[in-house]
């Protein structure tokens, strides 16, 4: 349920706090992204394409990548052609429509690239383990939310709403 905000009041003080704290978690991941993609060297949107490539159930194509990314298709395409000349994906032919391409993850790359995550990913689980199940169900709806929300102002922000 939606409060009013009073001046002064608890729920100004703690929606100041959540500004503060969601600004320094936005930083705090982008800095992390970059040491990642640095120690992976690799491009941190290069890093974060591999990284929503792992979550589709196949290969897909580039324009697929520029939805996922909110890149440009020309982006989206120099962004391919750089995981390609690094050996992390490969471009198929599709079988049926040999206009179309599909971009794969190279499996040992894949694989090699999951098991890095994997131990990164210990200290995120052992964070977790102080909340309980209702706790983790609100962390992870509010983190589908702020995607989707993310999702909707990379929209906004490219759209003629933000143009100078």
């Amino acid at each position: 349920m939606s409060q009013k905000k009073s001046p002064g009041s608890g729920r100004e003080r703690l929606m100041d706090e959540l500004t503060t704290q969601s600004r320094r978690y936005m930083a705090s991941y982008a800095l992390f992204n970059q040491a990642v993609a640095d120690h992976l060297r690799l491009h941190p949107t290069d890093l974060q394409c591999l990284n929503l490539l792992s979550l589709e159930e196949g290969p897909v194509t580039t324009g697929r990548i520029a939805e996922m990314t909110g890149l440009t298709t020309g982006s989206a395409t120099r962004l391919v052609d750089r995981l390609e000349r690094t050996g992390w994906v490969t471009r198929e032919r599709d079988s049926e429509d040999r206009r179309r391409v599909f971009v794969r993850t190279v499996p040992e790359k894949a694989a090699e690239l999951g098991a890095f995550w994997g131990r990164l990913n210990q200290a995120w689980s052992t964070m977790f383990d102080v909340y309980d199940d209702e706790e983790v169900a609100l962390l992870t709806a509010h983190m589908r939310r702020t995607v989707e929300l993310s999702a909707a102002q990379v929209e906004r922000l490219r759209g003629d709403e933000f143009r100078t």
